[in-house]
């Protein structure tokens, strides 16, 4: 695919004109001031409001296409070559923050209308596996105001073209909405599009936004083929919706003299106060985190966004930090803001450029990493507000009462599932989490799971060997591997993952303590009712009953299989993901071919006799899971 891109500034509507010079011969033309009554083809979030706007996204993460219905001809019937085609639109970017948004827009002309199989980080118009295939038969203009490294771009507001060839003439003309169309095209290129687009092709346009909530939107469309494209009156164009806080009442008037003595006093004062804000606010800032740009917050703005860190906005303390809650003072969006402490500069700049990678994950499962902050001896990260807490509070509520149903569950399960497979296997690079666990499974608004916490978290490249040698996580959810080399993978996520789906259906921590004050360990307890073939005792009694018997089969054997001690015994999350979907059978084990590799396993490790009988191996096996600890 041939493209251009263009990052407009945010909140300022722009007109675009594109101009093609070839050939011609047909009577193509439309012209819409807003888009009330249009036929218009739409899918996912895009969607014409009762004002006639068409918004490609809102303010949730999501991805946007509107189609002209019909397809247009624009290859010549005699020679094939493709007509002479003009189209100008009037567009608007708008953000709930100043100075950043996600992820941008397209104009586009295409084969087919479905676009299903794509990603955000391509416009909604490709993936990484088809981007540049000569196949796609697609010309777009992107219009964003995000550097995407990835993609080469230049800066975060620039304009970019990439074509070969020198036949068919490409103008680009921009300029502001109302204003007289340039002279003088801002691009102007040639590339022979007869070879790119197809004689039926689609057009219109494309959306995506991520972690920051950006609003993309078209007011005003017109389009012809073989002459201009009709004029657009800005007059009759749709009204764009407020974004941000609604702007105060100005003081009419504050003038007031001054006596000179007060002007001293003052002026003392002020110099004060400033010496004493400054100490207050003091940040750790070093040359190296300016190529960081947006992902750094100042730490004024948390401090007021959490009401100076005050403990009725504490929500949780961890063994890495508190947590709070906040609203950005300028924007108004809710956020989690956790407070970590660090020691030392060693690696703290290879650890901020992870954090500032991981906050370009995008995944409805993932809780949405927006960047952070250095002050003297802390690292301060920012996350999406999530307003149901954690998993952790549901499972392990005092009340008798089921706190989450098993339909519930279970949608948590393959939330954190598709999570999981996108940051090991769907994402540009592998992220390993580390520290999957209930207390980090965030709940939204509409009770979905999902990952939260990436303090913990390394990245590696597909096809190489993560490096990370030094163990770190939650004991009771460390993978036997892990304790032994410190060393994590993708496997060891399944691990905790396994841990977790056993502790989300039987709400059991992974180790406790009995009566006479041995340590046991949940998976022991679950496999050894597998064995004796009361498995279903092991669910938890607050759902009465209340759940799918299948499913719930599925999940503890799919725990025990995911927390295997082998590693090789243990499938990956997209196995794990066909599992829970039903598009692929668990393997047929029994409790006899898990005691039998467990006998194997605690033999190989020196923690008994091959001959030992089953409950002398789950207290070997108990042992041994001691050592990753309870919680």
């Amino acid at each position: 695919m041939n493209q251009m891109k263009h990052r407009s500034f945010l909140c300022f509507t722009i007109s675009l004109v594109l101009t093609f010079s070839d050939f011609a011969a047909s009577d193509d033309q439309f012209v819409y001031h807003g888009f009330g009554g249009v036929n218009l083809t739409l899918d996912g979030n895009a969607l014409i409001t009762p004002d006639g706007l068409l918004e490609l996204t809102n303010d949730t993460v999501n991805l946007g296409h509107a189609f002209y219905p019909t397809p247009l001809n624009f290859h010549q019937q005699l020679n094939g070559t493709v007509q002479s085609f003009s189209i100008s639109f009037v567009f608007a970017i708008l953000s709930v923050h100043a100075d950043i948004s996600a992820d941008g827009m397209a104009f586009f002309v295409a084969p087919t209308k479905n676009l299903s199989n794509t990603w955000a980080q391509y416009i909604g118009l490709l993936n990484s596996g088809n981007d540049g295939n000569a196949s796609n038969h697609m010309f777009a203009v992107e219009l964003d105001t995000t550097q995407n490294d990835e993609f080469k771009d230049i800066d975060n507001n620039h304009v970019w073209a990439d074509y070969d060839g020198e036949t068919s003439k490409i103008d680009v003309t921009l300029a502001q909405a109302g204003a007289a169309k340039p002279v003088r095209p801002l691009l102007s290129s040639t590339y022979n599009l007869s070879v790119i687009l197809k004689d039926k092709s689609y057009i219109g346009f494309s959306a995506t936004t991520g972690a920051i909530s950006t609003r993309h939107c078209v007011l005003g469309w017109s389009f012809a083929m073989n002459r201009p494209a009709p004029a657009i009156d800005i007059s009759k164009l749709p009204k764009l919706p407020r974004v941000g806080p609604k702007p105060r009442s100005k003081v009419l008037e504050i003038t007031l003299p001054i006596a000179t003595a007060t002007f001293v006093l003052t002026v003392g004062l002020v110099i004060v106060l400033l010496v004493y804000r400054r100490l207050r606010y003091k940040e750790v800032k070093e040359d190296w985190e300016v190529d960081f740009g947006p992902h750094r917050f100042s730490f004024k703005d948390l401090f007021h966004a959490t009401r100076g860190f005050r403990k009725k906005n504490l929500l949780g303390v961890g063994g890495f930090g508190k947590v709070y809650q906040g609203v950005l003072p300028k924007s108004k969006v809710e956020v989690a803001v956790k407070r970590v402490s660090h020691e030392s500069r060693q690696g703290m700049k290879e650890f901020i450029a992870e954090v500032v990678s991981i906050g370009r994950l995008r995944h409805r499962s993932i809780v949405p990493l927006l960047g952070y902050c250095r002050r003297q001896g802390e690292l301060l990260l920012v996350y999406d507000y999530m307003s149901n807490g954690s998993l952790n509070k549901y499972l392990y509520c005092e009340d008798a009462q089921p706190s989450l149903s098993w339909a519930r569950r279970f949608h948590i399960i393959k939330g954190v599932a598709s999570g999981l497979f996108y940051l090991h296997e769907k994402w540009e690079k592998v992220v390993i989490h580390r520290d999957i666990k209930p207390s980090n499974i965030l709940l939204d608004n509409e009770m979905n799971g999902r990952i939260g916490d990436f303090g913990l978290s390394r990245l590696y490249d597909h096809g190489t060997d993560p490096q990370t040698t030094h163990m770190v996580g939650t004991m009771g959810y460390l993978a036997p591997e892990l304790v032994r080399s410190g060393k994590a993978s993708t496997s060891t996520d399944v691990f905790a993952f396994g841990v977790l789906l056993l502790e989300v259906t039987c709400a059991q921590r992974p180790v406790k303590k009995n009566a006479q004050g041995d340590q046991h360990t949940m998976m022991d307890w679950v496999l050894e009712h597998w064995h004796n073939g009361s498995l279903m005792e092991t669910v938890d009694p607050r759902l009465k009953d209340d759940y799918n018997i299948d499913e719930a089969c599925l999940v503890l054997k799919l725990g025990l299989l995911c927390s295997h001690p082998f590693v090789s015994a243990r499938p990956t999350m997209r196995q794990v993901m066909q599992y829970l979907e039903g598009d692929t059978a668990i393997p047929e084990l029994t409790s006899t071919h898990f005691i039998f590799t467990m006998q194997a396993f605690t033999q190989d490790e020196g923690f008994g006799s091959p001959n030992v009988t089953y409950p002398q191996l789950t207290s070997s096996i108990g042992t041994f899971s001691s050592l990753s600890g309870g919680r």
